[in-house]
């Protein structure tokens, strides 16, 4: 640790002994939206009927962390789960004299993001004070962008699978209002049995930006599908990683209820989500509360809420008596960012290397999700849902194609080995798709010996498990082993299915009665017998020559 640090450590651990627990910072501005409400809640409570359905109104703030080796204005290193303290420079430590020095990457990580949410990118932004006290805020002001932000006025599609097999690709759109730059508060621990809180300043200090989504929508389910679909979109850019586990994205969602073409109702704000699924519930649970409280007469509170997953209700946190002044001011030590659109517009003398070019990070934006299912669909005929699966699991998409071009089997009958199969060992283990036991090659040699007719679907089913089972082991090697091999001789077979045609009078009857489905329960029962290594379609052949 660099001295500077290790006095910054020292100091703090001072302030640490006895600071008292604060008021939590006060939340954003109420925003307005307009929309009908077309999801269905899921919730505990159950509204009673009116005359004019309320609605919900739904949108969100977003704090995403930087995926950076370094924090915005220090060169503090940024590592989750580290000592506390032991990340932290005289300028994360707020000492008098030090000064902010930005970080080059978060504003081309910045400016990344906003392109690839259809963003205007400012050439121009500023930076701001934004003031107000807090015992992991050493300063008593954060710096942000208020003013006028580095990126504006985008949308984000995102899709959700309705109709009555879910398979139908329903497209919506949200609004992005601004994505501004800005940094994280420190982190306190409360320690109810000494009646004190510690505060650990390592996130002090960590590039954020923030993104603002215009309350476009109207249920749990478009939420959380928008914020999964931002995830996706910030892992595929590299920008930030996305763990919500461990507060790299951060949800707050604004929550209102009214009749369409009535005024917006009183909103209140479901803070610091840290799950998808959490989201869905706590909003679908807070538009029904709302819904609950306005029918039985009552009014909704202007209020922070948090959300309880082990009750699964929303809980109050504190009431909004008014908006927070914030005594914004132009950041004195930072002067304004400028980013340009092209080299020709770089100014005599700027070297390229130096300068935040738009076009060079347009040029390196990578597939998004949206793209890479689309292609998906229509380049391997599969269907939406299953292109969703795929995007979703980090590493999939690559794990199928790897696999197509190792076999000959048709992409549509590939897809259920990758994305229920395998996927099925790989959330058994908790492990992700780099960790898989099973390579690509691997699988496409076992899905070739079934195309080719060696082994039967339910065997090559087995040998899968045992493949994983015994890493390292080919699926031609476990079939050699454990005589596997489809049973094609066909006067054994007819042996076989004799004594099945014998054995079972009834279904004989049944089947020449004109009760074809029956045979499928003959076929069974030669499977059983061969343990599964007949050969399917000379069982039937046979079979149905007895049976006629």
């Amino acid at each position: 640790m660099a001295a500077s640090s290790v006095a910054a450590s020292e100091l703090l651990h001072n302030m640490n002994k006895q600071i008292s627990i604060l008021y939590p910072k006060a939340s954003c501005v109420i925003r307005r939206i307009s929309t009908s409400s077309r999801c269905h809640s899921h919730s505990q409570l159950k509204a009673t009927s009116a005359p004019q359905q309320l609605v919900g109104v739904v949108g969100l703030e977003i704090h995403a962390q930087i995926n950076s080796s370094t924090k915005l204005f220090s060169g503090s290193a940024v590592r989750f789960s580290a000592p506390p303290n032991s990340m932290v420079s005289f300028f994360d430590a707020s000492l008098p004299g030090t000064l902010p020095v930005l970080n080059r990457r978060c504003v081309e990580a910045a400016v990344m993001t906003g392109l690839a949410l259809n963003c205007t990118i400012n050439q121009k932004s500023f930076f701001d004070r934004k003031h107000y006290f807090y015992a992991d805020l050493p300063a008593g002001y954060q710096i942000t962008q208020q003013r006028q932000p580095i990126a504006v006025d985008g949308t984000l599609t995102y899709s959700l699978l309705g109709g009555k097999k879910r398979s139908q690709v329903i497209r919506k759109n949200v609004h992005i209002k601004q994505v501004q730059l800005e940094q994280d508060s420190g982190k306190s621990l409360h320690d109810d049995v000494r009646s004190q809180t510690l505060i650990d300043l390592n996130r002090a200090g960590v590039g954020l930006m923030e993104l603002v989504m215009e309350p476009d929508m109207s249920c749990g389910e478009e939420a959380a599908a928008a914020v999964r679909e931002l995830q996706l979109i910030l892992q595929a850019l590299g920008t930030c990683q996305g763990n919500m586990s461990e507060g790299q994205l951060r949800v707050d969602a604004n929550v209102s209820v009214h009749r369409p073409g009535e005024p917006l109702g009183v909103r209140t704000e479901v803070k610091n989500i840290n799950s998808v699924r959490y989201l869905a519930r706590a909003i679908d649970y807070e538009i029904q509360r709302q819904i609950h409280v306005l029918q039985r007469g009552g009014t909704v509170q202007n209020e922070t809420r948090a959300y309880d997953s082990k009750s699964r209700e929303t809980i109050p946190m504190r009431d909004k008596e008014g908006l927070q002044d914030y005594r914004f001011m132009p950041e004195p030590n930072l002067p304004p960012l400028i980013v340009y659109e092209d080299n020709a517009s770089l100014p005599t003398g700027l070297d390229a290397c130096q300068a935040v070019v738009v076009q060079k990070i347009r040029e390196s934006l990578p597939e998004l999700p949206s793209v890479k299912r689309d292609r998906l669909v229509q380049t391997y005929g599969i269907l939406p849902e299953h292109s969703f699966t795929l995007v979703n699991e980090d590493g999939l998409v690559d794990y199928f194609e790897e696999v197509l071009k190792a076999t000959k089997k048709e992409p549509r009958k590939v897809i259920g080995w990758v994305t229920n199969e395998l996927l099925g060992l790989l959330k058994q283990q908790d492990m992700s798709v780099s960790q898989s036991l099973i390579s690509p090659p691997a699988l496409a040699e076992l899905l070739e010996l079934q195309e080719k007719g060696h082994i039967s679907s339910s065997v090559a089913k087995q040998v899968l498990q045992q493949m994983w089972r015994s890493p390292g082991k080919s699926g031609s090697q476990i079939i050699q082993e454990q005589d596997l091999g489809l049973v094609s001789d066909t006067s054994q077979l007819h042996s076989i299915c004799q004594k099945v045609v014998d054995s079972h009078p009834d279904e004989v009857h049944a089947i020449r009665n004109g009760n074809k489905k029956v045979l499928n329960k003959l076929i069974g029962l030669v499977q059983k017998e061969t343990k599964g290594r007949a050969d399917p379609v000379l069982v039937r052949e046979i079979l149905q020559e007895k049976t006629s």
